[in-house]
């Protein structure tokens, strides 16, 4: 329930000689990374009454897809904010409620939540910048007009056009040998745009330049990459704008990748006791994946070799007490990565049992925040591709992943078969070392093909010497 994260504030209005008191239902921020979200859903909608623990809509934030209920009791007196409008700031008020009883249909919006933009500045800037002379200022377009892109300024010289040149156009020039004097621009001050070309190429019967397999005769003699074949004349396409979800996922990996010294180790595991645990269970009536005993194997390593069960916050190596293992899920709005915790405790079923609940909820955007933000140590299994093996990216500030590959036949030195798996160890090298990170990954291949500690958590010695 995200109450905490719902500010809702009394702004009252005179209607009358009633006093109406109209509560003010803001964007909260639902995770700690949220600058803004994208309302993808209206569980409520005009005039309807709540209570707690209603959901009244479902927010697209930079991790998932969360139910934003509510702690108040009222009516849902008018929505501000529509559904899939992108990059609704924090704060910003979205809806206003009405108490019980009131004419909901008279609740006054707040100043705050009014109108989307502000028009009437950016008219008085663009007045202003007109009045200027001879100082190019930032385009004060209209939403009819072109992107400032496409438009020249009113004294640039040929060079300046030419670099204010789309890029679909410059190629298709080159393609064609066209010089930009030939073409009349009938963009915005004589720029140049697609339909001018295409037009052009048409009057005067153009084909493109043939491409010589001769090499070049540049300067430096070094071969040039072949020409990228220009789209046909009309062919269309669709930008697919990123999700909020997406875009940090984007800006996170990008970071975690240029920031983070990634090391890595790999290790290769018989499968042949996890195969026969998987049969006998099946049979019990319990069916279990690969991927649990990977996650059991996991966080019994973790709880062994507890240099790995680490974050790096603030140039400091900060240990964990928990054992928190994170499953990415791939799901329609992009990577999520769902929390199994306290994973050491738990038995192969319990964690089947939790994966399969969590997999659910994040297919459905149904994950409550503590179920996905937080975790020790990432998981992530592409063998069901049939990838053999792969790196993965750190998702900081854990400050390890591990990248798990499909089952492989391998042949024995005295020629029987086998099916191994092989996993790779993605570590950051600023909080754990070389030699804990192979510990960790010997601990895991003993786990992983013990069935003692798969089922009980500890080998047969150990539960001897526990007796």
């Amino acid at each position: 329930m995200f109450s905490r994260a719902l500010a809702v504030s009394s702004i009252r209005r005179l209607h009358g000689s009633a006093v109406l008191t109209a509560q003010a239902i803001r964007m909260p921020s639902l995770s700690p990374t949220m600058e803004s979200g994208t309302i993808v859903k209206w569980v409520k909608k005009e005039g309807d009454e709540v209570g707690p623990g209603d959901v009244l809509c479902e927010i697209q934030t930079d991790k998932a897809v969360v139910a934003m209920e509510t702690d108040e009791e009222g009516v849902l007196a008018k929505i501000l904010v529509k559904e899939d409008v992108p990059d609704v700031t924090i704060g910003r008020i979205i809806a206003v409620m009405a108490e019980a009883g009131e004419d909901w249909k008279s609740v006054k919006v707040p100043e705050e939540g009014k109108g989307e933009s502000k028009p009437a500045k950016k008219a008085e800037s663009k007045t202003e910048n007109k009045a200027e002379s001879k100082k190019p200022s930032p385009a004060q377009s209209k939403p009819s007009e072109k992107p400032q892109k496409e438009t020249a300024p009113a004294h640039s010289t040929d060079g300046q056009k030419t670099s204010l040149l789309g890029p679909a156009v410059k190629l298709m020039m080159q393609h064609y040998g066209i010089e930009r004097d030939v073409v009349k621009g009938s963009g915005p001050k004589g720029t140049i745009v697609k339909g001018d070309l295409l037009n052009y190429i048409k009057s005067k019967n153009l084909s493109p330049e043939p491409q010589t397999a001769e090499p070049p005769t540049s300067k430096d003699d070094k071969p040039k990459k072949p020409a990228k074949p220009t789209p046909a004349p009309g062919t269309t396409y669709v930008d697919i704008p990123l999700s909020n979800m997406r875009k940090t996922i984007a800006k996170r990996l990008t970071q975690s990748k240029t920031t983070i010294p990634h090391a890595y180790l790999g290790i290769s595991v018989n499968l042949r006791t996890v195969s026969q645990l998987r049969s006998r269970l099946k049979a019990d009536g319990i069916p279990v994946s690969v991927n649990d005993f990977v996650i059991k194997s996991v966080a019994h390593a973790l709880r062994i070799v507890p240099e790995v069960n680490v974050q790096f916050i603030k140039d400091a190596v900060v240990p964990q007490k928990s054992v928190d293992v994170s499953v990415a899920v791939a799901t329609e709005s992009g990577l999520i990565t769902p929390i199994v915790p306290n994973a050491d405790r738990l038995g192969v079923s319990e964690i089947s049992s939790k994966i399969k609940e969590l997999v659910g909820k994040a297919k459905q955007n149904k994950l409550q925040l503590n179920e996905f933000q937080g975790g020790t140590f990432t998981v992530s299994n592409l063998g069901m591709y049939g990838i053999s093996h792969f790196t993965a990216i750190i998702n900081p500030p854990q400050a390890a992943i591990m990248a798990v590959g499909g089952a492989e036949d391998y042949l024995t030195p005295d020629m029987s078969a086998e099916k191994i798996m092989r996993v790779t160890l993605c570590f950051d090298n600023r909080a754990i070392s070389e030699t804990h990170a192979a510990q960790f990954l010997s601990e895991f291949q003993a786990a992983f093909e013990d069935a003692d500690v798969l089922l009980f958590g500890a080998s047969t010695a150990n539960l001897a010497a526990l007796l």
